[in-house]
């Protein structure tokens, strides 16, 4: 396709989360207005802290919760992601077998029952979010992958989970596309979502237990204060005698964290409705959510309304951990992307992109969450969720439950939650070393997988990771 077509194909996109483009997005809260006194503050209104609030107020009814949010409820990396809710605590199977091989089966049984419960509750409160437990196949489109995907379903046997290898045929069968040679299809550990609607159900649940909500309110302090924690924050001050910091890919409030974490910014297109002729040349009858098997990748799904939702490939890192509104859009990468899209599916040539967009996630060293607490053991924090957030965030908040709560549990007993990653290095180091894995990824994937010398010296540190 002609870089022509693929200009005119996203011609008229509109730059923003398609999730967030909707008539159902929610009035904003009042930002705060001088002093406020509660149990438990949190700091930010993504999934994060939206869990934490709904399971605070469930275990104590009694507990004065307020929730703080610079913009507003999912605006961030929880309203602009693909909607892949997944069971994964630790990035995928592998990457936890080879980290924590003596617990990840029972990571691998937390995580199933995380994404239960995240089921049940969108039942229990009624949360319209186009909630469907499909699954998530992942495809081969290279030969050494076919490869990989036959090893990634052995680790699921040796930790007591299923997985379907499909073929070719079989792959064909259910989605259709030229560059498919295999597929491996997890039924239960994923759900699709409307990430903005999940986020905006959550805040409406929490309000109907008695949660509060300042929105437009920027925090940027945090000090120990009368038995308590004091939260500085644009039009006024919070004194709370615990708080969770649920703050993402944003500069953290504890200067010790800023080395644990990188914001990486991540794009996304989303087509116009496909017709049903378009829909019958691609197949696609089973909304499941699928990636390609790429060091780079794709993530892809079908929305509620017949649209595909087409993301992934480029991760950028901006120098010094720049996080701004000017970088959600970059033109290359949208062009990418669109040119990638109709190699997979060129019999849909012609279709045009409505949305385009991008936004930082945090990750960390060892691509999925980390946990610690801070000022007297009054602050609790979850960080690191690598893209992996949307179903890994309510276990992020349990666990940060259980440490404020000070008797300890299961989840504080994990040695996953135990540890922390490796910290990056600080500039230009961070920069150069982020740079050179980028490139040593994207040379793997044209040189059949194979890891240079650089990838196979991180695998050796413990910080290499294929995706």
């Amino acid at each position: 396709m002609s870089t022509r077509d693929v200009r005119e194909a996203l011609e008229g996109a509109c730059p923003m989360p398609f999730w967030l483009d909707s008539a159902v997005r929610p009035v904003p809260h009042p930002p705060l207005l001088g002093g406020e006194e509660c149990d438990l503050a949190v700091v930010g209104a993504g999934f994060t802290g939206l869990w934490t609030a709904l399971l605070q107020k469930e275990r104590d009814p009694s507990c004065d919760v307020l929730v703080l949010d610079a913009v507003g409820a999912g605006w961030a990396a929880s309203g602009r992601n693909g909607g892949f809710c997944m069971a994964t605590l630790t990035h995928g199977p592998s990457n936890g077998i080879d980290r924590f091989p003596a617990e990840q089966r029972r990571l691998e049984e937390l995580g199933r029952a995380n994404l239960d419960a995240i089921g049940s509750a969108v039942e229990r409160y009624g949360i319209d979010c186009d909630w469907q437990r499909t699954g998530e196949l992942n495809v081969a489109t290279r030969p050494w992958q076919v490869a990989e995907l036959e090893e990634a379903q052995e680790v699921f046997r040796r930790l007591g989970l299923e997985a379907d290898l499909l073929d070719r045929e079989a792959m064909q069968a259910e989605v259709r596309s030229p560059t498919y040679l295999a597929g491996l299809w997890d039924r239960d550990g994923c759900a699709m979502v409307d990430p903005a609607r999940l986020a905006w159900g959550l805040q409406r649940a929490c309000e109907r237990l008695g949660v509060r909500f300042h929105e437009g309110t920027p925090v940027d302090g945090l000090a120990t204060s009368r038995g308590g924690v004091l939260l500085t924050a644009r039009g006024g001050t919070v004194h709370a005698r615990r708080a969770v910091l649920a703050t993402n890919a944003f500069r953290p409030l504890l200067r010790r964290l800023r080395l644990f974490i990188v914001p990486v910014y991540d794009y996304a297109l989303m087509t116009e409705p496909l017709s049903a002729e378009q829909r019958a040349a691609i197949g696609w009858r089973t909304p499941v959510g699928l990636a390609d098997g790429g060091n780079q990748f794709h993530y892809y799904r079908i929305s509620e309304d017949g649209r595909i939702l087409w993301g992934g490939y480029d991760a950028v890192y901006h120098y010094g951990s720049r996080v701004a509104p000017t970088l959600d859009h970059r033109r290359r990468t949208f062009e990418r992307l669109a040119r990638h899209f109709y190699v997979t599916f060129p019999q849909l040539e012609g279709l045009r992109f409505s949305h385009a967009w991008g936004g930082a996630i945090d990750t960390c060293s060892r691509f999925f969450p980390f946990w610690g607490r801070a000022l007297q053991g009054r602050v609790a924090y979850v960080l690191g969720y690598t893209g992996m957030g949307v179903g890994a965030s309510r276990f992020g908040a349990q666990v940060c439950l259980d440490m404020l709560g000070g008797d300890g549990s299961e989840l504080t007993r994990l040695q996953m939650v135990r540890s922390t990653p490796t910290p990056f290095p600080p500039e230009p180091l961070r920069s150069a070393a982020i740079e050179l894995t980028r490139l040593s990824l994207a040379r793997a994937d044209v040189n059949e997988g194979r890891r240079n010398i650089w990838l196979r010296s991180l695998d050796r540190l413990g910080l290499g990771f294929d995706s």
